[in-house]
């Protein structure tokens, strides 16, 4: 009886040894959201160093701007990274989620792209341009056109600007918001497009040879990286960042996306 018991004894330890290293890995999982390119991309790019830390990185990819911010705040993410500063804000104003950035990444120059026009000289009186739907890209799609001459804003709008803001537009250019995701799609549709940097990528675009405009390092727009407020001392959280704010993603963003793409840390 006693041989019995050791041996079940035995056995149990063993079980447990061997079954103990999974269920320590399971609790260091980290669920991060992000858009494929350049997100998804660069941060499969950092997993194997992350991985190496004691971080087993899962990332979910999404396709639009509205569910990674969702998933978070509802707990099916521990971290997203797909969006700038002013789109989080708005967004947290919008839906009263307390959603937090703890570092910024990169710059996605935001371009304004044509299937019809070589430049911006090219586009005729009434012309149409597809800018993005939400508010705060949609803003940042304006604030493009006027730093580039082609409308005039009201300076009280700010980063909030808006079609109502415009006071001056020489070429009398017409405006369709479309969903962002959607606006490669629609290229062929219009004279011209303003395409987040992302969705330009995805669609084969290089932004720095291929839009008509874009914007410049001075963007106020650099990804961040977010969490749920009150993570923000997570430890996996600061051993992903480490890796996103590294000379060696400077290096691959730099050299992958050939200027479509700025490092901003």
């Amino acid at each position: 009886m006693k041989k019995h018991t050791v041996l079940a004894l035995l056995v149990f330890a063993l079980f447990a040894v061997a079954f103990a290293p999974l269920a320590a890995s399971a609790a260091d999982v980290l669920k991060i959201g992000a858009t494929p390119v350049p997100h998804a991309e660069i941060l499969n790019f950092i997993k194997d160093d992350v991985v190496a830390d004691g971080v087993d990185l899962e990332i979910i990819e999404f396709t639009d701007y509205v569910k990674p911010n969702l998933a978070l705040n509802d707990g099916e993410l521990d971290a997203n990274y797909f969006q700038h500063l002013p789109y989080l804000e708005n967004f947290n104003a919008a839906h009263g989620t307390k959603l937090v950035p703890v570092g910024t990444v990169h710059v996605e120059p935001l371009g304004l792209y044509s299937e019809k026009v070589k430049s911006v000289y090219g586009l005729e009186e009434g012309a149409l341009i597809a800018i993005p739907s939400d508010s705060v890209n949609g803003a940042r799609a304006l604030l493009l056109l006027e730093a580039n001459g082609l409308i005039d804003v009201d300076d009280k709008a700010g980063l909030a600007a808006t079609e109502r803001d415009i006071v001056e537009n020489p070429k009398k250019l017409k405006f369709k918001a479309i969903e962002a995701a959607q606006l490669p799609r629609v290229l062929p549709d219009v004279d011209g497009a303003v395409i987040n940097g992302n969705y330009a990528l995805e669609a084969g675009f290089n932004p720095a040879e291929d839009a008509i405009l874009l914007e410049g390092g001075e963007s106020p727009y650099a990804n961040i990286l977010v969490v749920r407020e009150g993570d923000e001392g997570d430890e996996r959280i600061g051993i992903v960042l480490k890796h996103l704010q590294s000379q060696k993603v400077a290096d691959f963003i730099l050299s992958r996306y050939e200027g479509g793409v700025v490092p901003a840390f």
